[in-house]
């Protein structure tokens, strides 16, 4: 399995070469299966850059986590909407109220985007997430709800071979003081335990989430915990702060590494960053 990061911040950061390192588009990332299937993670303004790679027609599922403007504001600039020979799949969250078609149209239609969902030339259909395994192609999904304002979904994916978790934006039941709690109690445990990779929220330092608690997102202390608790082998560090420029966040992967234990290795999410599993 291959996976690439596309979009790595909480909303859009300055573009200045304080924050080149890092990048600046909001959450996207790409798997590709070893049989070749593609699935796009989230569809921020990272998945502009990932849709200009496609060249051949094909089939591609785009899995959004939830409908936050920073995770569905490159989709209409994702160029496989506008070719007739592209096949293109979405999946979001349910919803008790409206279908996600109608969510989506809120973004995707004048006055906010020029053209309508129902107007791309791509042959689009779109599916609430079911909660539980589903496949698309060679790969195996898994979904659940975790913790972050609205309805939101973190992923599992397996190819049969490697094995990796998607929860950019959780803020799991981890305790601010002592110990963790145990892990049935801790929102994502099941999503993380025993992958190969983790691709998780580490927002916010210690001292900035004393006056964020509730707000849906991880102090980078707490992404590390749950790592170490569901036994992942390796974190990468996601939806960075866009106050936060490579100098921070450079400090703050430091931190992490020092109050990691040995065996789980802590990798930073940086635009164009690619991990073979």
């Amino acid at each position: 399995m291959r996976v690439c990061l596309w979009g790595t911040r909480g909303s859009i950061a300055s573009a200045g070469p304080e924050t080149v390192e890092y990048g600046g588009n909001t959450s996207c990332a790409e798997i590709e299966g070893h049989d070749g299937t593609i699935v796009i993670l989230d569809a921020g303004t990272g998945v502009r850059r990932v849709g200009d790679t496609y060249e051949e027609p094909r089939r591609l599922d785009i899995l959004l986590t939830h409908l936050h403007m920073d995770h569905i504001q490159g989709l209409g600039f994702f160029a496989p909407f506008f070719r007739a020979d592209f096949e293109i799949h979405v999946w979001g969250p349910p919803s008790a109220t409206f279908d996600l078609r109608t969510r989506l149209t809120r973004y995707l239609s004048p006055p906010l985007f020029p053209v309508r969902l129902r107007d791309v030339a791509a042959r689009l259909e779109l599916h609430d997430v079911p909660m539980g395994a589903f496949e698309i192609g060679g790969l195996t999904i898994a979904s659940q709800m975790v913790i972050h304002p609205g309805t939101t979904v973190g992923y599992r994916v397996s190819d049969g071979v490697a094995t990796m978790a998607y929860m950019p934006d959780h803020e799991p039941a981890l305790t601010t003081e002592g110990h963790p709690p145990a892990p049935e109690w801790t929102s994502g445990f099941d999503l993380a335990r025993d992958v190969d990779l983790l691709i998780h929220d580490a927002q916010y330092t210690a001292a900035e989430y004393e006056s964020r608690v509730g707000w849906g997102h991880s102090r980078i202390d707490d992404a590390v915990s749950l790592a170490e608790m569901a036994g992942a082998r390796r974190l990468v560090t996601f939806h960075h702060d866009p106050a936060h420029d490579d100098a921070d966040l450079d400090a703050m992967l430091d931190a992490a590494r020092a109050q990691a234990a040995d065996g789980l290795e802590i990798l930073p999410g940086r635009e164009g960053g690619t991990f073979v599993i």
